[in-house]
């Protein structure tokens, strides 16, 4: 067996052999750039009550199609999927007092945004083998207060939106989907963003298509997408003229999108199902060669669910490997594989994925004007350690995540992912400390 690169060996690859980048963008993209520099008119948007208050013709060709691909009435583009879910929980009319069910284990917009209208965050915690909320724990955290569910598509898995949405239905709960890590995955042929009344999709630079950044926000409710729209655009202004009588949430923020990232959105669209099924190959090759490692527990997936893997996330049974930690056995792995071009400080592995948020000092130490310091708050919120046990076991001791299975990996850079994990599986006993 060959010494670990960890403790002095030769690594299965150079540290200065960098694995491709992840990049999407191409002559299409550049070809739709230029188009909408010549024509000098990057962003469309007034916000006024004027026919460019919903922005311009690209703008608005982008969110048809958007619309048409995920079969669904109504897509409005943002410029980010944390500006999307504000302006989903602004439409839902969350107000001071209101709790919202949301993940411990994601993305920090995820739980601040109920927070922005002085909502409060109550954290479910996840499934221990789809790493999405837990309806379980959904329910058990419902009460008189709770307004609706946050709910996340954690790693490009689709939670469990069959019971999710038979609880919100019981208890008359809104849904808002965090599709940011899933698009393209559905369930029963089902989309991810259909399920709820609400659905947020993130176009950041690093997510499976993107434009930069940016997102895209959809509903099948009219009213809803009314008030989207008012909350992108400075509602405030608009209200007045189309004398509106209901103006919870109706003030308004920046959240527009330019027409260049809108000509850059319809072609990476394009693209989404041939980068996904490139993604899913991967990790099906990925899966076979790590299917020897004893120990290691591949994503769970049912033969109804559409998994599109933004990261492939693996448990990790100390038992099985001589009670030598995960951050030890992903601290090795790290020294036998490099990271990738344009990503140098960035590993494409790691231990675990965020520290559950509640954890965070935002909620340890309550620092919010408003929210759960709010006097019309009449509830009482716990953000101890150990109110979401599973998401911290797996934060903190099981799970590993990985970005290798990313379009553009080749072959033989696969091949070096796999043996990297069996060298270090097979000396394992290496990395005991005594």
């Amino acid at each position: 067996m060959s010494k670990l690169a960890l403790l002095g060996g030769t690594p299965v690859r150079s540290q200065k052999d960098l694995f491709p980048s992840y990049n999407t963008i191409g002559t299409e993209e550049e070809v739709a750039v230029q188009k909408i520099l010549k024509t000098g008119n990057l962003s469309q948007f007034l916000g006024a009550w004027h026919s460019d208050f919903d922005g311009g013709p690209t703008v608005k060709e982008f969110e048809k199609l958007w619309a048409e691909k995920f079969q669904v009435a109504y897509a409005t583009s943002v410029n980010s999927n944390t500006s999307g879910l504000f302006a989903a929980i602004g439409a839902c009319e969350i107000q001071p007092g209101d709790e919202v069910i949301v993940s411990p284990y994601t993305m920090s917009a995820s739980a601040l945004a109920p927070m922005i209208y002085g909502g409060v965050p109550v954290f479910a915690d996840i499934d221990n083998d789809s790493f999405c909320m837990d309806p379980d724990s959904i329910r058990s955290k419902i009460t008189p207060l709770t307004k609706a569910i946050l709910v996340v598509h954690i790693f490009g898995n689709v939670a469990n939106m069959v019971e999710i949405m038979k609880i919100a239905k019981e208890f008359n709960l809104l849904v808002i989907e965090d599709c940011a890590q899933a698009p393209g995955a559905t369930h029963n042929g089902v989309p991810v963003g259909l399920f709820g009344d609400i659905g947020v999709f993130s176009l950041n630079y690093h997510k499976h298509i993107h434009t930069g950044e940016g997102g895209v926000i959809v509903t099948n409710s009219s009213r809803l997408n009314d008030k989207i729209r008012l909350i992108r655009n400075h509602g405030e202004n608009i209200v007045g003229p189309r004398g509106d009588s209901n103006l919870i949430n109706h003030w308004g923020y920046n959240f527009r999108m330019t027409e260049i990232e809108a000509a850059i959105g319809i072609e990476q669209l394009k693209k989404l199902d041939i980068l996904i099924e490139q993604r899913i190959k991967n990790v099906e090759i990925i899966e076979s060669g790590l299917s020897q490692i004893e120990g290691l527990t591949m994503p769970s997936k049912d033969y109804m669910t559409k998994h599109v893997y933004y990261v492939h996330a693996i448990k990790y049974d100390t038992s099985k490997f001589e009670n030598v930690h995960r951050n030890r056995f992903v601290e090795a792995l790290k020294q036998e594989l490099p990271s990738a071009y344009l990503r140098e400080t960035a590993p494409l592995l790691g231990a675990g994925y965020v520290k559950p948020l509640y954890l965070q000092p935002l909620y340890q130490q309550r620092a919010h004007p408003c929210s759960f310091n709010c006097k019309s708050y009449s509830g009482i919120v716990d953000y101890s350690e150990g109110i979401c046990p599973v998401a911290e076991n797996m934060h903190f001791h099981t799970l590993l995540t990985h970005e290798f299975m990313r379009p553009g990996m080749q072959e033989q850079d696969i091949a070096h992912v796999v043996e990297a994990f069996i060298k270090v599986s097979d000396n394992i006993s290496d990395l005991i400390v005594i």
